[in-house]
């Protein structure tokens, strides 16, 4: 059984909080910190795009119905306002993207059937237009990444598991297979760009988590294999503290010259947040997700003034299916206001029915330091 869940959108701040047993000293860097509601209903199995320093969250499944409204997030004024819904068939699972300065949105499940139909914003004339449907198989739980003025999506589940990958060029309007990388098939995988290259990562495939990680070069049209996401390496001992970071179902975002995963599933829900660098190919564990460890996290998108941000998601307690989706508890049987406490700090926040409320101990930059003896 899942009952859906208004999270907080958070905010990922550097800080260092030191933990001291005995005589040993570890730094955890990184800080969860609460920031404004998401206005609309709530709901799990969103999508998300960003264009310029605008973040747009939709769709999705509140419990009861599937939905085509969209929101918008403006991180200098912390405020959401609703835009044009989408005019497709309303969906949970899909992909976003964001190519040419628009948002785009396809694939999907809408309780009965997978799609592939395809939809473009206007985010200048708030308007949506119907585009060439994906060439690929309908299908639900894909991963979709823009780079420059194109659009990639590919992986995700059709009745079974898939890692083909298709380009959209939105001047043409036309859809083209792509070279698909070498790795495992899956679904519920995380994709992010940096430097205009995507990497593909995380993902299950029958219940098996993959650890497989790919980046993919545009320009050349060619994928190459990073180091595994989990302790595969018997030879070396930089990914001795590695787990699990393989997963189904997380977020990921870029800060800096760094990516971020964190939450998801592997096979119990996760609050753990990796960090990625780009220029030695590792990952380091930092402050964990912010949260019950009953709630699940499904969007995550960066913004302007440099932070990441995770939003929405749902309360569960058995493993997400789209076909058993309909067991989910009404959202109206949620508790108005669900505090969290964070971690390691002395501030709670108000989750949901209220504004974010956040303690006096709290500075501004979040740059504290806490030691917990």
């Amino acid at each position: 059984m899942k009952t859906f869940m208004p999270l907080l959108f958070a905010g990922l701040i550097f800080t260092t909080i030191v933990s001291c047993h005995k005589s040993t000293t570890t730094a955890i860097t990184g800080n969860w910190v609460g920031k404004g509601e998401f206005n609309g209903v709530v709901r799990s199995e969103a999508v998300s795009f960003v264009i310029n320093d605008t973040a747009y969250v939709g769709t999705g499944y509140d419990g009861n119905n599937r939905l085509t409204d969209i929101w918008a997030y403006n991180a200098g004024g912390d405020s959401w306002y609703q835009k044009a819904d989408m005019p497709g068939t309303p969906r949970n699972s899909a992909v976003a993207f964001a190519a040419a300065g628009k948002g785009y949105i396809t694939t999907g499940y809408d309780g009965v059937n997978m799609l592939n139909d395809t939809w473009e914003f206007n985010p200048i004339a708030n308007t949506w237009t119907k585009k060439a449907d994906f060439a690929g198989s309908p299908r639900y739980d894909a991963v979709a990444f823009g780079v420059g003025d194109k659009g990639y999506v590919g992986t995700g589940f059709d009745g079974t598991y898939l890692k083909d990958f298709y380009q959209y060029d939105p001047t043409s309007d036309t859809w083209t297979l792509n070279i698909g990388y070498g790795g495992n098939k899956r679904k519920q995988a995380v994709a992010f760009v940096y430097q205009n290259k995507a990497y593909v990562a995380t993902g299950v495939n029958n219940g098996s988590y993959q650890s497989d990680f790919w980046s993919y070069d545009p320009s050349t049209s060619k994928w190459a294999q990073l180091r595994n996401t989990a302790n595969t390496n018997s030879t070396e001992s930089y990914d001795d503290a590695y787990g699990p970071i393989d997963r189904a179902n997380a977020v990921s975002f870029i800060i800096g010259d760094k990516a971020y995963l964190s939450t998801g599933e592997n096979p119990s829900l996760l609050a753990s947040t990796w960090e990625y660098d780009f220029a030695t190919d590792l990952w380091v564990a930092k402050q964990d997700f912010e949260r019950p460890a009953d709630v699940h996290v499904e969007v995550a998108v960066r913004v302007a003034h440099g932070d990441g941000h995770a939003r929405l998601g749902r309360e569960m307690t058995d493993e997400r299916r789209p076909e058993s989706v309909d067991d989910a508890v009404d959202p109206a049987g949620v508790d108005d206001v669900d505090l969290l406490e964070a971690r390691r700090r002395g501030h709670v926040l108000a989750k949901s029915g209220a504004e974010v409320v956040e303690g006096d101990d709290l500075v501004a930059a979040g740059e504290k330091t806490v030691a917990d003896v």
